[in-house]
């Protein structure tokens, strides 16, 4: 107890005397809320449908869980900032081209400074919603076909046809690819450039500089850990709740755009597969989008709680 009285007074007595040498109160910086504004993705929208269930579309019941998500997370965290990158079913930015909406959902996150970018989807296996027929063989049958010398008998396989019910289900969740740290690293850079946000207020230099670009690389791997940590939870309270999970995974082949060139941590929520019909009617419940809510609620609660 006696240490820390003569530390804080230690402090106290090194405060005043930078005072009365410079005659400026020295800056302290305020730490920046872990979960200041976050923003929220429906995925695609308008003329872009997304994967196509048995009679629902990906853009709307997207968007249905990406509101209800807003609204809960202003309840759970009051002092949280929520804006949409669409809130009706067109596409971002009411563009006119797929291009064009893929830039506006990364400009807009990043020109709003956001400290965190969720994006929700649904799943499809690219078979046909609710099932499909396909063919085996049940038998072979002897056909003749010529005459005379000409005459050949041979063995012809018998199909049958029955049907295939789409039963693949469950959920996964997407982070940008680590071996894209280039990119992303470029992204946190054009965000403070445009924005004019400094990342580290006791350094100040050309964002195009080879400083700038290790900074950037550097936090590139810093949003990494926390995109990382936060889809773990994500997926962790969903396969909680019942659902069952893929896990975490990355698009090393094909990035992922709104991934890739938001300059702050980012995930994409593949919330279930349309193409499974039980899946859908749960997908377009109100139990079923709540839960989906919930497990989101529970995974930034843990994420908020692990960063402080």
């Amino acid at each position: 107890m006696l240490k820390r009285i003569i530390g804080t007074i230690s402090i106290a007595t090194s405060l005043i005397m930078l005072i009365a040498f410079t005659g400026k109160k020295p800056v302290v910086h305020k730490q920046k809320p872990v979960l200041g504004t976050i923003i929220i993705d429906p995925g695609h929208g308008g003329m872009d449908p997304g994967t196509l269930g048995s009679y629902s579309r990906e853009s709307r019941v997207a968007l249905a869980i990406s509101l209800k998500l807003g609204k809960a997370i202003k309840a759970a965290f009051p002092e949280t900032k929520v804006l949409y990158t669409r809130t009706t079913d067109i596409l971002p930015g009411n563009v006119k081209t797929l291009k064009e909406s893929y830039y506006y959902r990364s400009d807009f996150a990043n020109q709003s400074n956001g400290d965190l970018f969720i994006s929700i989807h649904c799943n499809a296996i690219g078979k046909k919603p609710g099932g499909w027929y396909e063919k085996k063989v049940v038998s072979y049958k002897n056909v003749t076909t010529g005459k005379g010398k000409k005459k050949k008998t041979k063995k012809v396989p018998v199909y049958k046809s029955y049907y295939v019910k789409n039963t693949h289900k469950g959920t996964e969740t997407y982070i940008w690819a680590a071996d894209r740290v280039e990119a992303k690293g470029d992204a946190i850079n054009q965000r403070q450039e445009e924005s004019g946000e400094k990342t580290d207020s006791t350094i100040s230099f050309d964002m195009n500089s080879p400083e700038a670009r290790i900074r950037a690389q550097l936090y590139a791997k810093k949003y990494f850990a926390k995109s990382l940590t936060l889809a773990n939870y994500v997926e962790e309270a969903l396969e909680k709740g019942g659902r069952r999970s893929y896990g975490v995974k990355q698009r090393n082949e094909e990035g992922i755009w709104v991934l890739q060139a938001t300059g702050m941590p980012s995930i994409l929520v593949e919330s279930g597969f349309l193409s499974n019909t039980e899946e859908e009617k749960y997908l377009n419940s109100e139990k079923g989008q709540n839960d989906v809510v919930a497990a989101i609620i529970t995974a930034l609660k843990k994420y908020k709680a692990a960063l402080e």
